[in-house]
């Protein structure tokens, strides 16, 4: 039934969230174990144990207001980590680190707008238990979300604008450069040259 008070609402999102967080402390260790870069696997891990603790708290929140603990299917996660298991199948290496840390950081980022809102409703609910629960929480997720901001920028993402992975055996002229895939196939990169050299998105001085 739909909700028809803030109080009803405010049950719906917190099933939303347990089942979201239910289902990601079983995509966190797929997604650690994937990753190429030790220094995102152990982010991805300590977030994990945090998310552990994430659900507890729900479940001490859904005590909180006298309901009885339980999920409601999250759409919104269920897509992320679906985007995740398809980005683990089809890349690799340093591109599938980026790949991890951009599915990672939508998952922050829709708990930290979900954890802000059941916070606030907390606080117009009167109840000052449940919104300092789900505060710990909300500032969690901003500092996983800061932390995975930090290995993207400071490794991760130029080493795979480096590690493209790019066929270099192939020179002639016109014919397309692949970029190499775990299933060894690949989509073709039109690389188009010319007798001058290659000119950029940015076009090149015209000789006068």
């Amino acid at each position: 039934m739909p909700a028809k008070s803030l109080q009803e609402l405010f049950v719906e999102e917190l099933r939303d969230m347990y089942d979201g967080e239910k289902r990601l402390t079983k995509a966190l260790p797929r997604m650690a174990k994937a990753a190429e870069s030790q220094e995102l696997g152990a982010a991805l891990t300590n977030h994990l144990r945090e998310t552990v603790r994430q659900v507890q708290r729900l479940e001490q929140v859904f005590r909180t207001i006298g309901e009885p603990v339980r999920g409601k299917k999250c759409d919104g996660i269920m897509g992320i980590v679906e985007e995740g298991k398809h980005a683990m199948e089809e890349l690799e290496g340093s591109v599938l680190d980026a790949a991890l840390i951009a599915g990672a950081q939508k998952a922050e980022h829709y708990e930290i707008a979900s954890y802000g809102t059941l916070a606030y409703f907390a606080e117009l609910l009167g109840n000052e238990k449940a919104k300092n629960l789900l505060g710990q929480t909300l500032d969690e997720e901003k500092a996983a979300d800061e932390k995975l901001s930090t290995i993207a920028k400071s490794k991760v993402n130029r080493a795979a604008l480096m590690g493209a992975g790019i066929d270099e055996d192939e020179e002639d002229y016109g014919r397309p450069m692949r970029l190499s895939s775990r299933r060894g196939g690949g989509r073709a990169m039109a690389h188009d040259r010319s007798r001058g050299g290659v000119r950029g998105n940015g076009g090149g001085r015209r000789r006068r």
